[in-house]
């Protein structure tokens, strides 16, 4: 299992999401425009991560199902 380093990074995904909805609410006209890329990459961030997930969980399962087909010796 992989050892979690800072326990602070799993909220910096949703923390930059924060802080662009934050910012856009400051800012006026074009200006909210700035906020954009942060939120793009905020939610990149939790997108990719919930796919990763989830492929590492149906791979896990698989290889479950394949070990418990194959005969007990």
């Amino acid at each position: 299992m992989k050892s979690f380093v800072n326990p602070l990074l799993a909220f910096a995904a949703p923390l930059l999401i924060l802080l662009a909805i934050f910012a856009c609410l400051q800012r006026e006209g074009s200006d909210r425009l700035q906020a954009l890329p942060a939120l793009f990459v905020g939610t990149g961030l939790m997108i990719s991560g919930a796919l990763g997930r989830s492929n590492r969980r149906k791979k896990l399962l698989l290889a479950i199902r394949k070990n418990d087909q194959s005969p007990n010796l």
